[in-house]
């Protein structure tokens, strides 16, 4: 046998024969999820926010004492935790994970730990949503790559906003930007039900479970995984960890007697470059909202940072002041959390603006305060004297700077912008954050749905350079243009 056939051989039976001795070696379990998701699976304790609770961190506390290891958290994204275990980032997931022919086309999965159905939540005073079909025509928030998510997708007629993590779902429905959401009965049960401004419509529906992930190889540690979970059954923890929680009604234990195995439909990866056809209409959709995100934000950029670059420069003091404390706040701060304070925190404050309001208005902003700058290196670039040509030649300063000095810094200012605007077509990804579904976004959903990260990868790369590179060209033109010397 050859060298590099032993090592395949080493490397094969090291993947699929001792992952579960490997786990018992270093003494802990290491279980994926995402403390950003939420109460009631995993989230920061209120009082003391560097220790995480929940009710699958007390499930993850007592599989791995029943396995005979201690359990370890691994903070991921929600919507990539199956991609992230085919990685190896962590041994199984543990986090409100449905089993779905979807899941079970990609890992393996346990028994089922918890049976819950779908709610829909809406406010108080809302009377016109009874059953899951009344949301037609409706504005519904959904947590991304949920079953919530899929279900309204095969009903059509929905006008589906998608959302990061559960709680923005809440505050978006109070703040009356969505008529409705649909969540997991968990999810509804401890953020909706003690809520006064909300309230449930209608029975539950749609009942489902939650299972461990584990990956397809892992068949010996998915046995000790079934085996902890029907023990942890039988003997009442599981029924103790629900009722602490609130979780637990009369239907769990028949819910999950009546569980019925879904059938593994065996590997769903396709190869999105194969049936580019079907994917890259949908990549366009998205693309057209990132052009018309970015155009609008950097009109706002310009504009706003020429003001702030003459203020800075000419303004009397306070004016001076004012805008360099602008230009150092947002250029100090991430343009993430401008987002969030724009979108959610102004409804505080009774200003309610649409997503693509906020994406504009928190991208402008951010950008201003570069631009402001670019504005401000360009005109000081420009020599005194020509100033006090032009003032002498009995000019008022403001003739002076718009006929005079700004023509020739424009001439200087052109391709830090430009590359600022490239720039800002990809920060341009944030969005999704506040329910923008832009290229990025769609990206991220078609990949979790396809699970080809690559071809769906390269496609809206290319779109990016696509869209990106007749923008570099066209400031370069432009430049050309506005240049006296052309040795």
């Amino acid at each position: 046998m050859s060298l590099a056939a032993f090592a395949l051989v080493v490397l094969a039976a090291g993947s699929f024969g001792g992952v579960l001795e490997e786990m018992k070696s270093r003494g802990f379990l290491r279980w994926g999820a995402d403390a950003e998701g939420g109460a009631p699976y995993v989230f920061p304790d209120p009082k003391n926010p560097k220790l995480l609770i929940g009710f699958e961190v007390e499930i993850a506390d007592a599989l791995g004492e029943v396995l005979g290891v201690r359990e370890e958290m691994v903070q991921n994204s929600w919507d990539g935790l199956v991609s992230a275990l085919d990685r190896g980032s962590f041994d199984v997931i543990l986090n409100g994970l449905e089993i779905t022919p979807e899941h079970l086309g990609q890992i393996a999965m346990s028994r089922p730990y918890y049976a819950y159905t779908q709610q829909i939540v809406v406010l108080n005073d809302e009377e016109g949503v009874r059953n899951v079909e009344s949301l037609k025509g409706k504005r519904v928030g959904v947590l991304s790559a949920s079953v919530a998510h899929r279900l309204l997708e095969k009903m059509g007629g929905v006008d589906i906003r998608i959302y990061p993590g559960n709680v923005e779902t809440c505050k978006d429905l109070k703040n009356k930007r969505i008529d409705a959401t649909v969540m997991d009965l968990p999810i509804a049960t401890h953020y909706a039900k003690p809520d006064p401004a909300l309230k449930f419509a209608g029975k539950p529906f749609a009942v489902g479970y939650y299972g461990v992930g584990v990956r397809k190889g892992d068949k010996e540690l998915l046995r000790e995984v079934d085996k902890a979970i029907g023990r942890l059954i039988a003997n009442g923890e599981l029924k103790r960890i629900y009722k602490k929680w609130g979780l637990w009604d009369g239907e769990q234990e028949r819910r999950l007697r009546e569980y019925k195995p879904v059938a593994d439909p065996g590997s769903q990866k396709v190869s999105t470059l194969r049936e580019w056809r079907q994917y890259l209409p949908l990549l366009l959709k998205g693309a057209v909202v990132t052009v018309e995100i970015s155009f609008m934000s950097m009109a706002v950029a310009v504009g706003l940072g020429l003001l702030l670059a003459l203020g800075r420069l000419f303004g009397v003091a306070p004016v001076r002041w004012a805008s360099t404390a602008y230009v150092e706040v947002f250029r100090g701060t991430p343009l993430l959390i401008q987002l969030y304070l724009i979108y959610y925190g102004l409804p505080n404050l009774g200003i309610r603006l649409s997503s693509l309001a906020a994406a504009v208005l928190g991208l402008g902003l951010n950008y201003a305060a570069y631009e402001a700058e670019n504005y401000r290196a360009g005109i000081q670039a420009i020599p005194r004297g020509q100033m006090e040509a032009a003032l002498s030649l009995g000019m008022t300063r403001w003739q002076a700077l718009r006929r005079i000095v700004l023509p020739q810094a424009v001439r200087v200012v052109i391709p830090p912008i430009s590359n600022d605007f490239i720039a800002l077509f990809k920060d341009s990804s944030l969005v999704s954050v506040i329910t923008m579904v832009e290229l990025t976004k769609v990206y991220g959903m078609l990949a979790t749905t396809t699970y080809d990260y690559m071809g769906l990868g390269l496609m809206t790369a290319a779109i990016y350079f696509a869209l990106s590179y007749p923008a570099s060209l066209a400031a370069n033109y432009v430049e050309r243009s506005l240049t006296y010397d052309h040795r």
